[in-house]
């Protein structure tokens, strides 16, 4: 798959395919090669797995600092 492909995939899409790739790996029965071309499928969906998950992280860091910003603010406002 091309990396404007991989780009395409949603989480659960390339967790789903990374969980098939790890499982085809522990079954064995593949060639070197073509364990290898496995290895190499799974490295890159596990670092598209990181980059959405660290995605949602900032997103939700992003939201609970705003709630705090606004939650700070009320409370300023009240006390004046």
């Amino acid at each position: 798959m091309s990396s404007k492909t991989d780009e395409a995939l949603g989480y659960e899409q390339a967790r789903d395919e990374l969980i098939d790739v790890v499982r085809r790996l522990e079954a064995g029965g593949t060639t070197l090669e073509e364990s290898l071309a496995l290895w190499e499928r799974g490295e890159e969906l596990a670092k598209l797995c990181r980059r959405w998950l660290e995605g949602a992280r900032a997103r939700l860091d992003a939201a609970l600092a705003e709630e705090e910003e606004q939650a700070d603010r009320g409370e300023a406002e009240a006390a004046e």
